[in-house]
């Protein structure tokens, strides 16, 4: 019996339409996805050649070459190209490893960390959301940083002369990040957007050539747009993603040398470990981390670290050790104030801050009169500045009531929780929500209480 012949692939049209109304030769193409090939720590060698098995033959090479060749396409046309449109159907790629590499060499890990960014920017984020947080994934991170934060060198010699004006600008980035994330939550175009920072303005940097001093504040910046690019995947639910952003931010920082950002981020992990419900794995890293930084970070940032420390023992309903981490940590915040050269992304981190956290920390201890006092003091927090954080506290007073009982007050405050929630775009808003719809479950019959449930599915998009 003679073999079945081998059907030949069709001719990318999709691909070549495009290709076509870029203006760009074959030639061109292939020498652009070898530049982006390798600012993502990919060793490849495209030709005009590879270019015409793409169109003509209806290739597709392995992942993520697919989406730098889209990324090639929309810098010469101007907007944005989907791999769907070039005509290459996403390439899967085994995310199991990627960006939670910490490698103990320098430049090892800046292949990393840029491999992991220019990918992560293109994936199906449905290939990580269906992998649990994994708090074992911080294990070898936080051991590592705790051994050794700081790296020896910070100095590369590479393409293009990196200044301090262009540190100035990633920092702006971050700033701006930072701000929309607390006004209007993690889900916003703004906050989302830094991963794209990270790739099209960090990574080229990374490749640069800069000194011992302009590539410390090099690493420290692109730690801080690490960060808030994983509290930003926090906020809207995609654990995995932060995990990987946060342990690329430390690793970062380690880099940099900056102890102080390396603790921010090492109590940003911890945090989202609490949030996970790992209480005593939060408590471990966040104390490793005050310790390792006591005497290099400043008071703030110091006072942040403990602030999560307390939580976390509330959480685990250690009374006295939240109590102890909660005044370490406002001593701190007043001993700051003395602070000279004080970060900027720190700034944040204010007495209301502390005060609208201490509320929830005496919510889980389940003591309601240290939870108003504390309230008295957060209601200082401007709402069109921190809406999320407001809209935060609401529900945390709402479930305090209703811990005592008192369910017309919870109902009260909870509909102000979700009168400003309501437009902010955070998946961890809708969690905070549903702890009221759970707390008000013995209620469910009275008409009232319907009321509330009926404007949280329909508003937040809750789910009871």
């Amino acid at each position: 019996m003679a073999p079945t012949p081998r059907r030949a692939k069709l001719p990318n049209l999709a691909l070549e339409r495009l290709l076509a109304s870029s203006g760009m030769s074959h030639h061109a193409m292939a020498r652009r996805v070898n530049e982006l090939a390798g600012q993502a720590g990919l060793h490849v060698a495209y030709t005009h050649t590879s270019v015409v098995n793409w169109t003509r033959r209806g290739m597709a090479p392995k992942a993520p070459v697919p989406s730098l060749i889209a990324r090639a396409l929309g810098e010469r046309l101007g907007r944005p190209v989907d791999v769907a449109e070039i005509g290459m159907r996403t390439v899967r790629e085994n995310t199991a490893g990627l960006g939670l590499d910490f490698p103990r060499d320098t430049a090892e890990a800046v292949r990393h960390a840029v491999h992991f960014w220019s990918t992560v920017e293109h994936l199906d984020r449905r290939a990580f959301l269906n992998k649990a947080f994994a708090v074992g994934a911080y294990a070898t991170p936080v051991t590592r940083w705790l051994g050794v934060p700081a790296d020896p060198g910070a100095g590369h010699h590479g393409s293009g002369r990196v200044g301090h004006q262009d540190l100035a600008e990633l920092w702006q980035a971050a700033d701006e990040a930072q701000r929309w994330d607390s006004k209007y939550g993690g889900g916003t175009w703004r906050a989302s957007s830094v991963t794209h920072c990270l790739t099209r303005r960090a990574v080229p940097l990374l490749h640069g050539s800069y000194t011992d001093q302009v590539g410390r504040g090099l690493f420290a910046v692109t730690a801080e747009l690490a960060r808030v690019a994983g509290w930003s995947a926090v906020d809207t639910g995609h654990h995995d993603i932060a995990q990987r952003h946060f342990i690329q931010a430390l690793r970062m920082a380690k880099a940099g040398g900056a102890v102080d950002i390396g603790c921010h981020v090492m109590a940003n992990m911890a945090l989202q470990a609490l949030l996970r419900g790992y209480h005593q794995e939060a408590i471990d890293m966040v104390q490793g981390a005050y310790d390792r930084a006591r005497s290099r970070a400043g008071h703030r940032v110091l006072g942040f670290a403990k602030l999560i420390e307390a939580r976390a023992h509330a959480k685990a309903n250690d009374a006295r050790a939240a109590s102890a981490a909660l005044a370490t940590s406002e001593r701190c915040l007043e001993a700051a104030e003395q602070d000279a050269d004080e970060p900027a992304w720190i700034r944040y981190f204010t007495h209301t801050r502390l005060a609208s956290d201490a509320v929830e920390v005496h919510r889980d201890l389940r003591n309601p009169a240290a939870a108003w006092r504390w309230n008295a003091q957060a209601d200082a927090m401007n709402p069109d500045s921190f809406a999320r954080s407001v809209g935060l506290r609401l529900t945390v007073l709402a479930t305090t009531h209703l811990q005592q009982h008192e369910l017309d007050q919870g109902l009260a405050v909870g509909h102000r929780a979700i009168d400003i929630l309501g437009r902010v775009a955070s998946a961890r808003a809708r969690d905070y929500v549903a702890d009221i719809t759970t707390t008000i479950a013995p209620w469910h019959r009275e008409r009232p209480v319907a009321e509330f449930l009926h404007r949280a599915r329909t508003e937040l998009a809750l789910v009871s």
